[in-house]
């Protein structure tokens, strides 16, 4: 037997499955379909570390079992290749972004051919590529065509260095979270996707999906539908209104807040005595991203209106209002009450301004200390008028009836949920397919010229004006209304990153299509997908997006299931070995090439697979892989041990139990415990020092979703040449072999046990006295006693009773 040369070996295999096409899906197939997705990456400078493969392999563990089964798998790959990190290095390093993104490919997929997962690379994709970015622009003009694309001008984070848009994530005290800069408040128009006319079905269709809790919980947190009330209070001679999940708290609002944006300021900021404080105020707050102004924790801010007062719809008592950045005007409609005695924002807020605190809601604590926060629906009003001494769920029901009945208010559904902003005002990304006409508006191209290609230019850096790159490219940008022949502009803003991965799931099923993005067969076939699995930060914002895309290409007739996942799983962090996240800064990051270098791909996979609960963080260890990769070799040395005789009965059983664990496993994503039932067994083997032929047969199609060269070429040498592990069948388990020929029972004398029988497993009442009764203890114990009753409890138990 050779020496196991790990080197050698993966590169022979990983050559033959190219080759071969392997793990090719198979077209106009009558198999059952699986459909495996992980998130296809961003091809960045730095390359895989070893984080990244842990999703990728534990999929690949599933695609090439189920192949094992008889399935025809589909686990594809791609690149989401457009975005600002290669657009940034393109400008600082003077490389044109194609440039960029051509080379951090090819690496990124020299290293993931280099780690064996059995992609389909015959439908590998690209965000970048015009035919297939040709349809991420037909779905917006289809949007478009049905108005839930359009133009809106809105503030923007803008970064005077940076000169781009930044989302509010990215604006961290005022500055920009890449270069430090200033960040200010400035008006720009921009294309918006109106997603929140599916806010509904994205909460409601999460009951028809088999997502772990934790990922519909973030779904449906991010959406933030609420039932509630909108109740106007009086203010100046106009009104303000609010949005409230509790009416039955009226009688405790003793303030109202409003946005520094809430237009109501600028229409009276002749009757505001402060009202230049208040723009100061304003202004600060313009510095602040929505996450900074909604931060719990952090110390509250205001300012109260000087000269104009509210009144109380329930009390009819004047009330002071103020403004604070802690309420958005994106979110209900940029007022509050506050109800100080129970909420705990509002508590603070009290206490900061000196404000009265009135329960009415009993609790028993002392409101003027602490909140009261009572969600119980059977809670009891009090200082509530007429409805005092009514529980909660009445008090909400009999308010909310007063308040429409007198026109003060009326039930309203509410969500957090804003609008998508859609454009960038950047070069490397999709350019959006839509003319602006002096006469005719926004006109979107026909699709017969689709794609409309992102020109080739010598400078894609940003403009100072806050306009896109594209916008200086006059011969591009002037052109004819494709509806009156006038002339006409393009649009110069181009998609977000977001665009191409809303849809790349579909384009998988028929990457080469050049009429449709797939064809109607390859989806009615493969959608949905089977298992789709990712990082917790893509749980939100991604799996939202490309939920509502595939929503809306259901109802125009061109996909055939509602939602797009069948079922979603995420994945924990690999850490560096000092615990935390991997990052060049803290130079705690480890490349994978070198690992695959030192122990091999299927060590690597091994260890990726053994460091923990898939679900949970886990650091590396440079020291634990080592076992990982002493597992790998035990599996090649055991050739040593292969005999044409039978194994024994009790190895026999011991890889039938192995079996089913690693079966049950495998689909659990459970692959650390799989392997770890496979260490026990190898240790076994190795203490019988024989296995049969057959035995280590099934043991190499056990170990090979994770190890699958070094079980390639293990199977090879044992069954000849021209024979091939991923071929063969997924060995199911015998349960006869599992059931237990005898077993060890209990004897008890007067309840308590004085020893054990063994006896056949289907032994009779009678047989398995008698046995009891015959070992040497219990017949010691029974010498000279009058049996009283026996009670035999079959498999479990005898008791036998003595005076």
């Amino acid at each position: 037997m050779d020496k196991y040369n790990f080197k050698k070996i993966e590169k022979k295999w990983q050559e033959i499955w190219d080759k071969e096409g392997s793990f090719y899906a198979e077209k106009g197939s009558e198999k059952p379909k699986f459909y495996p997705l992980v998130e296809f990456p961003y091809p960045s400078g730095q390359g895989l570390h070893v984080g990244h493969p842990r999703s990728y392999t534990a999929l690949d563990i599933v695609a090439r079992k189920k192949r094992l089964e008889g399935y025809n798998v589909l686990y594809p790959i791609g690149w989401d290749a457009f975005g600002l990190p290669t657009e940034n290095f393109a400008i600082k390093n003077k490389v044109h972004p194609k440039k960029v993104t051509e080379d951090n490919i090819a690496n990124f997929k020299r290293q993931l051919k280099s780690l064996g997962i059995s992609f389909d690379w015959s439908r590998e994709i690209n965000t970048t590529d015009p035919d297939y970015y040709k349809w991420t622009q037909w779905i917006f003009l289809k949007l478009f065509e049905k108005g839930l694309a359009y133009k809106k001008k809105m503030p923007i984070n803008w970064c005077t260095s940076c000169k781009v848009g930044l989302a509010n994530e990215e604006v961290i005290g005022g500055k920009c979270e890449r270069c430090g800069s200033e960040v200010i408040r400035k008006e720009k128009s921009q294309w918006m996707l109106k997603i929140t006319e599916y806010a509904d079905r994205l909460i409601n269709d999460l009951d028809e999906v088999d997502f772990i809790e934790r990922v519909k919980t973030q779904q449906i947190n991010w959406i933030g539908r609420s039932y509630g009330m909108e109740v106007d209070f009086e203010f100046a001679d106009t009104k303000l209104t609010v949005f409230t999940t509790r009416c039955d708290t009226i009688f405790g609002a003793t303030y109202m807040v409003l946005s520094p944006e809430h237009p109501i300021l600028d229409e009276f900021k002749d009757k505001i005595k402060n009202f230049a404080d208040i723009k100061n105020y304003r202004d600060e707050s313009a510095k602040k991203s929505d996450f900074e102004r909604t931060e719990m924790v952090k110390e509250k801010t205001g300012v109260k209106i000087e000269g104009l007062s509210a009144i109380n719809p329930l009390t009819k008592e004047e009330i002071p209002v103020f403004v604070s950045d802690y309420v958005l005007m994106s979110y209900g409609t940029g007022a509050v009450m506050g109800v100080p005695a129970h909420d705990e924002r509002d508590h603070d807020f009290a206490k900061k301004f000196n404000l009265p605190i009135v329960e009415v809601i009993s609790g028993g604590e002392d409101v003027n200390e602490k909140p009261h926060i009572d969600k119980s629906d059977n809670s009891k009003l009090v200082n509530s008028g007429a409805y005092s001494g009514l529980t909660v769920k009445e008090g909400i029901e009999k308010i909310g009836e007063y308040l429409e009945k007198e026109g003060l208010g009326h039930k309203k559904v509410n969500f957090k949920l804003r609008d998508w902003v859609f454009s960038r005002q950047r070069y490397w990304g999709e350019p959006i397919p839509i003319i602006h006409c002096e006469h005719c508006g926004y006109v979107p191209m026909d699709e017969s010229e689709l794609p409309l290609r992102l020109p080739e230019v010598d400078s894609y850096e940003p403009t100072d004006n806050g306009e896109s790159p594209l916008s200086k490219l006059t011969d591009w940008v002037e052109t004819t209304c494709p509806k009156c022949g006038a002339k006409a502009t393009r649009e110069t803003d181009t998609m977000p990153q977001w665009a191409g991965s809303s849809w790349y799931f579909l384009r998988y099923t028929d990457p080469h299509n050049d009429k449709a993005f797939a064809s109607r067969d390859a989806l009615d076939y493969w959608m949905n997908v089977d298992w789709y699995n990712g990082g917790m930060e893509h749980t939100t914002l991604h799996l939202l997006y490309s939920r509502f895309w595939h929503k809306f290409l259901y109802d125009i007739g061109v996909v055939n299931t509602k939602e797009p996942y069948a079922k979603r799983t995420s994945h924990g962090m690999i850490l560096g070995e000092d615990g935390q996240k991997m990052s060049k800064s803290r130079g705690n990051v480890v490349n994978p090439d070198e690992i695959v270098e030192t122990y091999g791909a299927d060590t690597f996979r091994t260890y990726e697979m053994f460091i923990g609960d898939f679900e949970k963080k886990a650091p590396w260890s440079s020291q634990n892989i080592k076992g990982s990769y002493r597992f790998v070799e035990r599996i090649w040395n055991m050739q040593e041990l292969v005999s044409e005789e039978p194994s024994s009965k009790e190895l026999q059983k011991s890889l039938n139990r192995t079996i089913k664990k690693v079966s049950e496993d495998y689909e659990n994503l459970k692959a650390n415990t799989a392997i770890a039932a496979m260490m026990a067994f190898l240790n076994e083997v190795y203490d019988a020092k024989r296995i049969s032929k057959e035995d280590y047969n099934t043991l190499l199609i056990l170990a090979n979703p994770v190890a699958p060269h070094i079980t390639e070429e293990a199977w090879q040498v044992i069954n000849g040449e021209n024979s091939m592990l991923n071929k063969a069948k997924w060995p199911v388990c015998d349960e006869k072999m599992l059931l237990e020929e005898e077993i060890e029972m209990p004897v008890q004398i007067n309840g308590k046990v004085k020893g054990t029988v063994k006896i056949p497993v289907n032994c009779t009442n009678d047989e398995a006295i008698k046995k009891a009764k015959e070992t040497d203890i219990i017949k010691s114990l029974l010498d000279g006693k009058q049996i009283v009753k026996e009670i035999y409890v079959p498999k479990k138990i005898l008791n036998i009773v003595v005076k």
